[in-house]
């Protein structure tokens, strides 16, 4: 069996910085995409509330929760994941840096409020979720599949990674790394990345390697 690529939502962002607009114009969700590759389904960012996620993938590719092998979150970024507990036979999957980095971290948020410090905002109950998330996840391999492999692309958050579809054209699902269309064609990256540098590089290894690109918060583009 071959592999396919099929777009189950395009994403949006917030606010545009390209379009003039300022503050929260509308509710943001990522791009989500349904790989088949060979015998395994993977899905790249659920983010849709979980009932309209559960009709658009049935809708766009007959396939329900329970027939996804994989699900791989690009980042741990919330809005990357609102409908990840939909799949609960499914491996949640993303790279080893991001999982490490979003254990650390919530686990020291934890730490501050069970010591009532005062300086986390959310409560215990609401961290101790997150990080059982975020444990319940698994560090990618490299591949996975027979043409899909893990492509790190770090800068957006420390972890960020996106997957590589090889075949007569390369395919790059680039999650934050590139966020839009508009980003693409102005050379930006993600405004709040968490390190620049690595974003535009990580931008610049995309542009250069990939054919076609799946960004963040927008539909496909073709790169060449």
């Amino acid at each position: 069996m071959g592999c396919t690529i099929d777009v189950v939502s395009i994403g949006t962002l917030s606010n545009n910085p390209f379009w003039n607009e300022q503050g929260k114009v509308r509710a943001p969700h990522a791009t989500t995409v349904l790989i088949r590759d060979g015998g395994t389904t993977i899905l790249v960012d659920p983010s849709l509330p979980s009932e309209l996620l559960i009709h658009r993938l049935d809708e766009r590719t007959g396939l329900k929760p329970e027939q996804i092998d994989v699900v791989f979150l690009t980042s741990f970024r919330p809005v990357h994941r609102r409908s990840l507990g939909a799949f609960e036979s499914a491996r949640w999957l993303m790279s080893e840096e991001e999982r490490s980095s979003v254990v650390v971290s919530l686990s020291a948020a934890l730490a501050e409020v069970d010591g009532g410090a005062g300086t986390v905002v959310s409560s215990p109950v609401e961290v101790q979720h997150e990080l059982a998330l975020a444990q319940r996840t698994e560090p990618a391999p490299e591949r996975l599949g027979p043409t899909v492999q893990l492509f790190p692309s770090p800068g957006a958050t420390v972890g960020t990674a996106g997957l590589l579809v090889a075949g007569l054209k390369t395919t790059v699902i680039a999650g934050d790394a590139v966020l839009t269309r508009d980003h693409f064609e102005h050379g930006r990256v993600f405004e709040r990345s968490a390190d620049p540098d690595q974003a535009r590089q990580s931008f610049a290894d995309i542009v250069e390697i990939a054919d076609i690109i799946v960004p963040g918060h927008d539909n496909v583009i073709v790169a060449a």
